[in-house]
């Protein structure tokens, strides 16, 4: 498996992201944002961080970089494209994704461990996820609050979109286990056609025994164990 991560002025999830998957086995090459080849790539993955500081809103000004045009082109072609937080923020900003991300309700950064359960199984993400299991993630955000109108949102919803909610420990959703004021709780989405995914927190950084938290790595290897190269 050949993944490609982007890296925009401001990214700075580039390399725990490639971190985790050289330690899974996977080929990884970095793409600079000015780049307008994939190299072959099977999966593009876009990295959190603070593209070009966040300015206007976050990741409207990576949605013009050079290598997104590329980007466009591979997921309209079926190809993967998964973004993690400000790579989210890419994604929507470009029309891949439903939905915004807006500011955090409480209108500041948030860096914390929170909890996630999955959705579906009917994604890459999270095919491979015990529904009823709550993952200890980290986020790392001020404009996580993702947010939909009404046709979107039942859109969204009805045609099965909805990866992760927010929950508590036990699993429950609620609202006081909802951290940006996410509507209903999402915490990440696909696309109609299931080939791009946008996730706000951080499995990366949950991904290694030296962090005494491994919850993350179940995102990766959902990914890994239906992907083949």
């Amino acid at each position: 498996m050949k993944f490609g991560v982007v890296i925009f002025p401001g990214s700075n999830c580039d390399e725990d992201i490639i971190h985790v998957l050289e330690k899974l086995g996977q080929k990884v090459v970095r793409l600079w944002h000015k780049d307008h080849d994939l190299q072959g790539c099977d999966f593009i993955v876009l990295p959190g961080g603070f593209s070009f500081g966040d300015y206007l809103r976050s990741g409207a000004i990576a949605r013009f970089s050079p290598i997104m045009q590329e980007v466009i082109q591979f997921a309209a072609k079926g190809g993967y494209v998964w973004g993690i937080c400000n790579g989210f923020q890419v994604l929507t900003e470009a029309g891949l994704l439903p939905g915004a991300l807006l500011h955090n309700v409480n209108r500041k950064f948030n860096c914390s461990n929170i909890y996630l359960k999955a959705q579906t199984t009917n994604s890459l993400l999270t095919c491979q996820i015990d529904a009823q299991r709550a993952l200890k993630i980290p986020i790392a955000h001020g404009e996580g609050n993702y947010f939909a109108d009404g046709d979107v949102l039942k859109s969204i919803n009805d045609n099965d979109q909805v990866l992760f909610r927010y929950c508590d420990e036990a699993g429950n959703i609620t609202a006081d286990s909802n951290p940006n004021g996410s509507i209903e709780n999402i915490a990440g989405v696909c696309n109609k056609e299931r080939n791009i995914f946008g996730l706000m927190p951080h499995p990366e950084r949950a991904a290694d025994s030296l962090l005494a938290n491994e919850d993350g790595l179940a995102i990766l290897e959902s990914i890994l164990s239906m992907v083949k190269a």
